[in-house]
């Protein structure tokens, strides 16, 4: 019984300890005038943070429950009229409770309500900010109001705009709530928070390891934490502006997709496909608007490579770099790319997309053990990528390709009509049936060979580039073969027989020692200068053209059955031919009048129509006169 009536005191004085703090707040606040609270508030943000808010509304003071100061319609004035620093449309200054009890007026947190802040950056590396900066470095070097110092500050639905004069840049980031750490006891500065920046919004934070330290322009510790869908971002070194702005540390990024970062951040996503997953990890050192990546290790759609990146923002922006990998997969990024239609059989008419070249010069130096295109499988490759005014120009230093190598360059560039493109490549000892055939869609010579071209067109689709092409090519290869029918044994067939052949002659194949083409090409017909077939039984002689557009031949020449009797070789039959039709199925045609002329059994029946074309027009035939019948033509050699 006692117990309780202890604990029934107990909590009594502690109600009554309550009710006469209660009761001496109350009194304590209709003791001290509203002006003398208002005025203490501003003078410490002022002895603080070294800045003198411009006070244009209303101000009122609450002080039960709690003490709170509201200042209606505050600015951060500028030097230069016109452009406020900072305004808001209201500021909230909560005082501390147990000072406040004994008359002191001391200020817990500070609250910007729905504020704007503008940061404006003149040509010469100067902003709005200069100023105010360096009286807030002055308050906290000379510690003037530390005693009394508050130790956060919340922005609440806030709005920053940034706008960089010299590049004509600017961003303005929306719904803006972040907590800042004021530096009342350490030297250490901290901001968390988010923000929306084109309607993505970011977790931010950032942390300075020496607030004055930065704020005057020397060195101190930077982390930076930027967290959002499009991307995120870390960097953890050092910073200092004095007197150029210089970044130091460990910089690490990753996105989900590239493409869609860039378009977040208002940069052309480059043409074609690939660009998704990206990570990046590298040494940083910024200076100005320079950046130096070293150590660079990165990954890109699958791809990951190392070595150094450096990016000059100084004027034209430009990006230089040079990396390493052991493979690489280019698939990706030629996978919108279709040189023909679904049929394979005519070029594609799709406009060429050559958007994003523009606006960035870029010059990328890549090296890999193995490169994968679509299904081809390269070797080791070293390519330099250029990319300047928009004319885009990528080198092949040496790729082993096709069983062979392959150097040159090839570039496209934004026209009028379209693209400019431009070809220079040499094929040494390549597979001729792999490399024709994936290049051109020409499957018809089968072995090693060295072929070069140099072309350039014009036009706003494949089609349109090959209706223009002009250039020249030439190809020599040994010991190999042409498929897709067989000179030899049609030709001692026909010797034998004139006119056992069908006229089609696509089947089998032709063994050769030595091919040699040379084509001078204009507006896309590809002009026969020389083309010798050289095998061990059959000489071939073409001529003609080929239209690039109609992937089509008209092509005529002579195959001569070669006969060696002692030691000399000699041609033995000859037979004109013509080559028509389709690159990927053309028609092989003998001359039909070369074979009649050379039948034994079709020569009566030219007789009978020689004679009748050397009779007078006056004396025509009797009507009841027949021509002679023409003997039954022999039956066909099944050779």
């Amino acid at each position: 019984m006692s117990a309780a009536i202890g604990l029934k005191r107990l909590g009594i004085a502690v109600a009554a300890i309550v009710v006469a703090g209660f009761g001496a707040l109350i009194g304590l606040s209709m003791l001290i005038p509203t002006d003398t609270v208002r005025d203490a508030v501003q003078a410490e943000i002022r002895a603080v943070t070294g800045l003198d808010p411009v006070l244009r509304g209303n101000a009122s003071v609450s002080l039960f429950p709690s003490g709170t100061v509201s200042f209606d319609n505050v600015s951060l004035g500028d030097n230069r009229a016109g452009t406020p620093a900072l305004v808001a449309e209201q500021v909230v200054a909560r005082l501390r409770f147990l000072p406040f009890l004994v008359g002191r007026i001391q200020i817990a947190d500070v609250s910007l309500v729905r504020p704007t802040i503008a940061v404006t950056f003149a040509s010469d590396g100067t902003s709005n900010w200069s100023r105010h900066i360096e009286m807030l470095a002055g308050s906290l070097k000379s510690g003037a109001g530390r005693l009394a110092s508050f130790s956060e500050i919340r922005i609440g639905d806030g709005t920053v705009i940034v706008r960089d004069e010299a590049n004509r840049l600017a961003a303005v980031l929306t719904n803006v709530e972040f907590a800042l750490a004021w530096p009342s006891i350490s030297r250490s500065f901290a901001a968390t928070g988010r923000f929306t920046w084109r309607n993505e919004t970011v977790d931010a934070t950032i942390s300075l390891s020496d607030f004055v330290a930065a704020l005057s322009g020397e060195r101190s510790g930077l982390k930076i934490r930027f967290a959002g869908a499009p991307l995120k971002f870390a960097f953890d070194g050092t910073i200092s502006h004095g007197p150029a702005l210089k970044l130091e540390g460990t910089l690490a990024a990753d996105a989900a997709s590239l493409r869609e970062t860039l378009r977040w951040a208002g940069h052309q996503a480059p043409p074609g496909g690939g660009f998704g997953r990206f990570a990046l990890k590298a040494q940083a050192n910024v200076s100005g608007s320079n950046v130096a990546l070293s150590a660079v290790n990165i990954e890109l759609d699958g791809n990951a490579g190392e070595g150094a990146l450096s990016f000059a923002g100084d004027g034209r922006k430009t990006l230089q770099g040079t990396l390493a990998a052991e493979s690489v997969d280019l698939t990706h990024y030629i996978s919108t790319v279709r040189l023909l239609t679904g049929s394979e059989r005519d070029w594609n008419r799709q406009p060429i997309a050559l958007e994003g070249l523009d606006g960035l010069d870029v010059d990328l130096r890549l090296s890999a053990a193995h490169v994968t295109i679509a299904h081809v499988k390269l070797g080791r490759t070293a390519l330099a990528a250029n990319l300047r005014g928009g004319h885009l120009t990528v080198a092949v230093g040496e790729s082993q390709a096709f069983g062979g190598i392959v150097k040159g360059t090839f570039g496209f560039a934004k026209a009028t009509v379209g693209a400019d493109m431009k070809a220079q490549l040499q094929f040494t000892e390549v597979d001729l049936e792999q490399c024709l055939g994936e290049m051109f869609g020409m499957r018809r010579l089968a072995g090693k060979g060295t072929f070069g071209f140099t072309l350039d067109s014009k036009g706003s689709s494949v089609l349109e580039l090959t209706q223009g092409l002009n250039g020249n090519a030439n190809l020599v290869s040994r010991k190999g073969a042409i498929t897709g029918f067989n000179v030899e044994q049609m030709l001692r067939r026909l010797e034998r027989n004139p006119l056992s052949g069908r006229g089609d002659l696509r089947s089998g194949r032709t063994p050769y020692d030595l091919i040699t083409v040379q084509l001078k090409i204009a507006q896309g017909v590809a002009h026969v200068q020389d083309v010798r077939v050289e095998g061990p039984a059959v000489r071939l002689q073409m001529g003609g053209s080929a239209s690039i557009p109609n992937r089509d031949f008209d092509l005529k020449g002579t195959a001569a059955l070669l006969s060696n009797a002692g030691g000399v070789v000699t041609p033995a039959f000859e037979l004109p031919f013509f080559v028509r039709g389709p690159w990927d199925d053309p028609l092989y045609l003998p001359d039909a009048q070369i074979l009649i002329n050379r039948s034994g059994a079709a020569a009566p029946l030219l007789d009978a129509v020689r004679s009748r074309l050397r009779l007078p027009s006056s004396d025509p035939a009797p009507a009841e006169a027949a021509p002679p019948a023409a003997p039954a033509p022999p039956a066909a050699n099944a050779q």
